[in-house]
């Protein structure tokens, strides 16, 4: 046990949904109320209507010191919840979690801030919390704020920082103050590119000191270029537990069901706020056959329906393609395709045209949105379908492409002087 940094046991949690409130008019009945739960056993809730969510069913894992460990699942799969009973932010219906070590948690914006306090105030509140004396705290302060970027607001209230500055503030506090396991949940969303860079450059660090790193991403090439083993998650449930590179393969034939196209109404990877609003999404040829597999090339159409509410007023809808890794290579909208004012009617169908799809080899995803203007979405879903892109002899030349080339096809001409 002593190699032990986390052990999860059959770890389950339920949640209430659709129950109603039981209303009291009197302080007796108050009373009452309460001194009836002495006698009598749990009750469930009085609607006939609340159902119970699974949230997490029977999970069960171990992650030894040392290591960076890595958890993937659609939205909705219980990653969430299971790194909030692992920083004890809430606890289970039913099993035990155990950890061995001092945690630094980074669930999501803001986590174990103080509002009304300064940047510098919540630096030193964070690793009081975590059991570390001003000097050592001071020692790193430099450090982290040098790393957050946020000198000049550091003595500004929290309150005031923008959800960016949170996050940068936040992982500097976490990564900074050496907890001997650091649990990351997907707020690095957030940050921009450069800034989600240099998180994953200091938790291979991390990992590298001999510190734990639990991680929660859906980016497939944070896992593999971090964790060396990682779990997969499906409907609150453990489907896989291995290697990093095991388990990707394991998450990726999770969602094969998805190929070609679907219905969205119901889907797991809708983005959390959105407004289900968009019904289906189809790939097709040039004829209109539906279709998963596509050469190097080759024509490409996407065909969206949706159907929002009359007084919805939309600017556009698009598309964004990514790899099996999760790295983005493309997107296209309607935006694109039209003059201001860019404007789209609240329901119907909208078919999208590639005549050449120049990506390499391999794996691809889609996912498809609709927005009300340039920065908010209406209805978003990632990793809504998958197809395959197929080599060809895109050149003419006899040269067949392979995954090695690279995610994009580039077509140009050489000139060769003497």
């Amino acid at each position: 046990m002593s190699d032990i940094a986390i052990k999860a046991e059959h770890l389950s949690k339920q949640y209430v949904i659709g129950a109603k409130r039981q209303r009291f008019h009197t302080i007796g009945e108050i009373i009452a109320h309460k001194l009836s739960g002495v006698f009598m056993t749990q009750s469930t809730p009085a609607a006939s209507d609340a159902t119970i969510l699974k949230a997490l069913d029977d999970v069960s894992f171990e992650v030894k010191k040392g290591e960076a460990f890595a958890i993937v699942g659609h939205n909705g799969s219980g990653k969430s919840t299971l790194l909030k009973i692992l920083s004890r932010v809430t606890t289970p219906s039913a099993g035990r979690a155990q950890i061995y070590g001092r945690v630094g948690s980074l669930l999501e914006v803001g986590t174990g801030f103080h509002p009304e306090l300064t940047g510098r105030e919540n630096i030193y509140l964070n690793g009081a919390i975590l059991g570390m004396r001003k000097a050592e705290i001071a020692a790193k302060f430099d450090e982290m704020v040098d790393f957050s970027g946020v000198e000049r607001f550091l003595d500004t209230p929290v309150k005031r920082y923008s959800s960016g500055m949170y996050v940068r503030l936040a992982f500097a506090v976490a990564a900074h103050l050496e907890p001997e396991i650091l649990i990351v949940d997907e707020v690095l969303a957030v940050g921009d590119a450069a800034f989600q860079t240099k998180c994953l450059s200091k938790m291979g660090d991390v990992a590298k000191s001999g510190q734990t790193v639990l991680l929660v991403t859906h980016n497939l090439g944070f896992i593999s270029t971090l964790a060396e083993r990682a779990m997969v998650l499906q409907r609150g449930q453990v489907k896989f537990v291995g290697n990093s590179s095991a388990a990707i393969s394991a998450y990726l034939r999770s969602i094969e069901d998805n190929k070609g196209s679907c219905d969205l109404r119901e889907h797991a990877n809708r983005q959390l706020g959105s407004i289900p609003s968009m019904t289906s999404v189809r790939l097709t040829d040039k004829d209109g056959l539906e279709k998963q597999s596509f050469s190097v090339g080759g024509e490409w159409r996407l065909e969206l329906e949706y159907a929002c509410k009359s007084d919805v007023r939309l600017m556009d809808a698009g598309f964004f393609i990514a790899s099996a890794a999760g790295l983005g290579v493309g997107s296209f909208n309607t935006s694109m395709c039209f003059p201001p004012p860019h404007r789209i009617p609240s329901s119907g169908m909208i078919r999208f045209c590639i005549p050449e799809l120049l990506l390499g080899p391999g794996e691809y995803f889609v996912g498809v949105g609709l927005r009300l203007d340039q920065h908010h979405l209406h209805d978003c879903v990632v990793r809504a379908v998958s197809f395959s892109v197929e080599t060809s002899d895109v050149y003419g030349t006899g040269l067949m492409l392979t995954p090695e080339h690279g995610l994009c096809v580039l077509k140009g001409t050489a000139q060769i002087m003497t």
